[in-house]
């Protein structure tokens, strides 16, 4: 048997949920990762005093007790697995693995049993139930009778909200009620939160990011105190899973972040971290309230009576010697422009992102945390709306997709190598040539790694850079279009002589330098050369009065088959109809289907003779001359129709020209005799010209009557 026992998918209940990780038993201890939130529970194996084995909802499950009160229990083995542990707890534990039954009976009735931090229901001396103390909210005691109230999980479908038990009276012990002493036992071990005594500390109007608002924090033993002017939260230590440090990219100011499971809420509201926004310049004379004896056995040198400092070094000292957890800060990491964060968005909310040891932060809205082991890939991806930035995408093993935009591209080189060194799976990954394999493959060299984005990234920025400068250089290459030159031949938008062609820029260019001034130049439109279009072919007139068209093999056969098809299959419709006699036709024979195309060749050629005798009778062409008279005649109609909607406008305009107001007529008397001058000569012209017309018509036919 080896030094360890590693089991997958064992489950842990929290509150009415069940979260699944990781169990490793080992000679020096037993380790129990979460995967949900990475918590970690280490029991020592010399600590361990009681371990059983039970028959629980999930399979089989272990209880494991330890000299210091504390229990544990995991579910989720099979029952193959209890030889296996039962053999390594005798060769490495000093405790046995013993088997337990529970009571399934059902009944109601039974003893409370007070036993470390569990209340257990037993019936006949085997356990029917058991309530983890610190579930525990309020205790509430009647006449022979005692309410247990329970924390609620948002993450649970049902949820248990209470249960009551009945005391009987004890005539035993008259001094002291039953009811009460079951009510002081639940309370020494539940998590009933009661500001009772003097808080350790207390800071003033400290800012806070997430619940939004300035609160009044005070240190209990137990418990963290907000006071806010709208809102109160009353924090145990017991769920602060982490705690960070960050420093922002500002350089001035501090975020201390809380990590908290189960969340606080406000409302629907859960808040799942509590952030609070520090300058670096603020300071503080701290003074706890407690003897220096008192502190000196409490914290073990950790804090001393009277400090002094940065108002977030205090904050944050006091917090870790409280909670007892370590204080995370960001790594090696270092951004483009020194700062330990990279500048991003969030669910259309700008933050900072801040790549950890073993995992990112995002602060603040909404605030993120990701471990590394959560992660199943990242993503590089472009901008959607400018190349100079680009998305972050992290995907994690729950399916969840988590995209920081607008990304400034001079961080990604840092961002891509910290990823590499991590050794996490990157999706985009480039590949070099003849290396084959799976994208979520990775490659422990980095200096042989070929990376397609940024390499994509870098080529972009040199065509970037080269139209940058030929745009500044003096020398114009680009001769299509120089709008400072004076032999411009290009037509400008609205230049009246912008129908100009070629042939004519010896012309225009001397126009233009003949003028003294010169008109502005605007800037011309490149129009692209239009490409010809191809005429469309005239549909092929349908000859009506010719001879039908014959049917080939398959639709001969189709016709013949289409009842016996319908009486095989009954209710079938036309379109499987077509789809079934397909398959027939491809299933046939050769032999079959050669009657059918003797039959198809034979009605081909009497319409090919059919088709000849038609066409020398003259059918076809008699037909298609026809149709385009008609066409013809139909464009003389259309045309008629043109001319005399013009002569109507012109009679309207006409009509429009010839009147003048009287103001008109007032002022302009010398126009208006000009204009009426001119309209008489038109219509002596016109006259002249019909005479002239009449003259030559009547000239011919005086001619033949001389020569008679």
């Amino acid at each position: 048997m080896g030094d360890t026992l590693e089991f997958n998918e064992i489950y842990q209940e929290v509150k009415g949920s069940w979260n699944d990780g990781r169990l490793r038993f080992s000679k020096q201890n037993v380790v129990y990762k979460s995967s949900k939130t990475g918590k970690v529970d280490n029991i020592p194996s010399a600590e361990l005093s009681l371990a059983q084995w039970r028959r629980v909802c999930l399979g089989h499950g272990i209880k494991l007790s330890t000299s210091a009160g504390h229990i544990y229990k995991y579910d989720g083995f099979r029952d193959t697995d209890f030889e296996k542990i039962s053999e390594f707890f005798k060769a490495n534990y000093s405790v046995e693995l013993t088997e337990k039954d529970m009571c399934v009976k059902g009944w109601n009735w039974g003893t409370a049993k007070f036993s470390g931090p569990l209340l257990s229901f037993d019936v006949n001396d085997n356990t029917a139930f058991e309530i983890p103390l610190a579930n525990v909210s309020q205790c509430a005691t009647g006449k022979n009778e005692v309410t247990l109230e329970f924390h609620q999980n948002d993450d649970t479908e049902v949820s248990l909200m209470e249960v009551r038990f009945y005391v009987p009276p004890s005539q035993a012990d008259e001094r002291q009620d039953p009811v009460e002493a079951f009510a002081q036992n639940v309370l020494s071990k539940a998590d009933v939160i009661q500001a009772t005594g003097d808080a350790v500390c207390i800071f003033k109007e400290l800012q806070c990011l997430t619940p939004r608002g300035r609160y009044d924090i005070r240190i209990y033993p137990t418990f963290l105190h907000l006071h806010g002017k709208t809102f109160d939260y009353k924090i145990p230590y017991t769920t602060v899973l982490r705690l960070f440090l960050l420093p922002h990219k500002d350089q001035r100011q501090m975020f201390f972040v809380i990590s908290l499971d189960p969340p606080i809420k406000q409302g629907q509201t859960r808040y799942h971290f509590l952030i609070l926004l520090f300058s670096k310049e603020e300071t503080i004379n701290l003074s706890l309230n407690m003897s220096e004896d008192d502190v000196e056995r409490r914290f073990e040198g950790k804090l001393s009576k009277n400090m002094s400092g940065s108002l977030y070094e205090m904050v944050s000292r006091v917090m870790k010697a409280l909670v007892n957890r370590k204080i995370t800060v960001p790594g090696n990491f270092q951004g483009h422009s020194g700062a330990q964060c990279i500048t991003c968005s969030y669910k259309a909310s700008s933050g900072l992102l801040y790549p950890l040891e073993r995992g990112f932060i995002y602060v603040h809205k909404p605030p993120v945390h990701l471990r590394f082991e959560e992660i199943s890939c990242v993503n590089f991806a472009r901008g959607t709306t400018t190349t100079r930035s680009f998305d972050f995408e992290i995907e994690t093993k729950q399916g969840n997709q988590y995209t920081f935009s607008s990304i400034e591209r001079e961080e990604y080189g840092k961002l891509f190598d910290f990823v590499n060194a991590k050794k996490l799976n990157i999706k985009n990954r480039g590949f070099k040539e003849g290396m084959k394999g799976k994208i979520d493959e990775y490659s422990d060299s980095d200096e042989d790694q070929h990376d397609a984005y940024l390499e994509r990234m870098k080529a972009e920025g040199k065509i970037r850079e080269e139209g940058n400068d030929s745009d500044e250089s003096d020398s114009g290459s680009d001769e299509s279009f120089n709008p400072g030159e004076e032999d411009d031949d290009i037509a400008e938008e609205y230049d009246s002589k912008a129908s100009a062609s070629d042939s004519s820029d010896e012309a225009g260019s001397g126009s233009e330098e003949d003028s003294p001034k010169k008109k502005k130049v605007k800037k011309a439109k490149v129009v692209k050369e239009r490409k010809e279009r191809k005429p469309r072919k005239e549909k092929k007139q349908k000859d009506t009065g010719g001879p039908k068209r014959p049917m080939t093999a398959y639709m001969l056969w189709l016709n013949s088959s289409r009842e016996r098809i319908k009486s095989e299959n009954p209710g079938i419709s036309v379109t499987e109809i077509s789809k079934k006699a397909g398959e027939m036709w491809r299933q046939l024979g050769k032999d079959e289907k050669e009657e059918w195309e003797t039959k198809a060749g034979e009605a081909k050629r009497q319409y090919d003779i059919a088709l000849k005798e038609y066409k020398e009778s003259g059918g076809g062409e008699s037909s298609v001359s026809k149709k385009e008279a008609k066409r013809s005649a139909g464009k003389k109609e259309e045309k008629k129709r043109k001319s005399s909607g013009g002569d109507k406008e012109r009679e309207r305009g006409g009509g429009n020209e010839s009147f003048k107001s009287k103001e008109f007529i007032d002022t302009s008397e010398e126009s208006s005799s000009d204009s009426d001058h001119k309209s008489k000569s038109k219509k002596k012209k016109k006259k002249k010209e019909s005479e002239e017309e009449e003259e030559a018509a009547s000239s011919p036919a005086s001619s033949e009557e001389e020569s008679d």
